[in-house]
C-alpha cells in the first residue's frame, strides 16, 4: 500500500497524534495544527497518512454503497498494519484520530490495538452498517475517546447516514457506561462545515486530559 507521509509540529515531542487524510484534509492541515496549539500548546508531532483509496482503504470490512456508486472495500485490516509497522517507539504516547470515514477508522483501531492513548473522531461515520454492533460485542482498548457531529448531520434524506445521530449518542452512552472517558461534543453545521476546526478540537481534548475542555 505504502501511503505517503506528511509530518507537522515538534519532531521531538513524546505525543504522536496519527491521522489519515485525504486531499481535502490536506489543504486544510496546517490550519488544523495552528489550533492544536492555539488549544493544547506545541507539545505534539501529527503524522499524517495519506490514503490512496478512501472507501476501501479506512472500511473495516465491506459494507454496499450509501451514496453514489462505490461501495466499502473493508481495507482497513491492511491500512492499520501499515501504520503500527511504521510507529511503536518506546517512550512516546500515540493518539490516532480523523474526520468522517477516518474518524470511524481511529475508533475502530483502537478495539484493534492497545497502543494508542486516545481517540480522536471528529464526525466519525458511525452510521457504518454494523459498526454499532461491533462497539458492544467488543471491548475498546483505549481508555479515551473524543466524539462530535454537526448538530445537521443527521438532517438528511439519506435512510443510513440520518442514523449517525442516534449512533454517536448510543456510542456515547455505552463508552461511558464500560468506564471510558468519552466526550461527546455538538458542532454547529452539517458533514462539511469546519474540519478542520472539528478535527483540532478533538486532538486536544485527548492531548489535554481535561473533560471539560470542550463541552458546550
Amino acid at each position: 500500500m505504502l501511503m505517503k507521509k506528511y509530518e507537522y509540529g515538534n519532531r521531538d515531542s513524546s505525543n504522536i497524534l496519527i491521522q489519515m487524510v485525504d486531499d481535502h484534509d490536506l489543504a486544510v492541515i496546517e490550519s488544523e495544527v495552528s489550533i492544536i496549539k492555539d488549544l493544547a500548546g506545541d507539545d505534539f508531532r501529527l503524522i499524517a497518512f495519506k490514503v490512496n483509496d478512501w472507501n476501501k482503504d479506512l472500511s473495516p470490512w465491506e459494507a454496499p454503497s450509501v451514496f453514489g456508486n462505490e461501495g466499502f472495500g473493508g481495507g482497513a485490516e491492511d491500512t492499520l498494519a501499515e501504520v503500527l509497522s511504521d510507529i511503536g517507539d518506546e517512550g512516546k504516547r500515540y493518539f490516532i484520530g480523523g474526520y468522517s470515514l477516518a474518524g470511524l477508522f481511529a475508533l475502530w483501531a483502537a478495539y484493534r490495538t492497545d497502543i494508542f492513548s486516545g481517540v480522536a473522531a471528529a464526525s466519525p461515520s458511525v452510521w457504518f452498517p454494523g459498526f454499532d454492533k461491533y462497539m458492544k460485542d467488543h471491548a475498546i482498548r483505549t481508555d479515551k475517546v473524543y466524539l462530535s457531529l454537526g448538530d445537521r448531520e443527521e438532517r438528511t434524506r439519506n435512510q443510513v447516514m440520518s442514523t449517525v445521530g442516534d449512533r454517536i449518542r448510543e456510542a456515547h452512552e455505552y463508552l461511558t457506561e464500560t468506564g471510558i472517558d468519552c466526550n461527546l461534543e455538538w458542532n454547529q453545521g452539517n458533514h462539511f462545515r469546519d474540519a478542520d476546526l472539528r478535527t483540532a478540537k478533538a486532538f486536544a481534548w485527548v492531548l489535554n486530559g481535561d473533560s471539560k475542555q470542550t463541552l458546550l
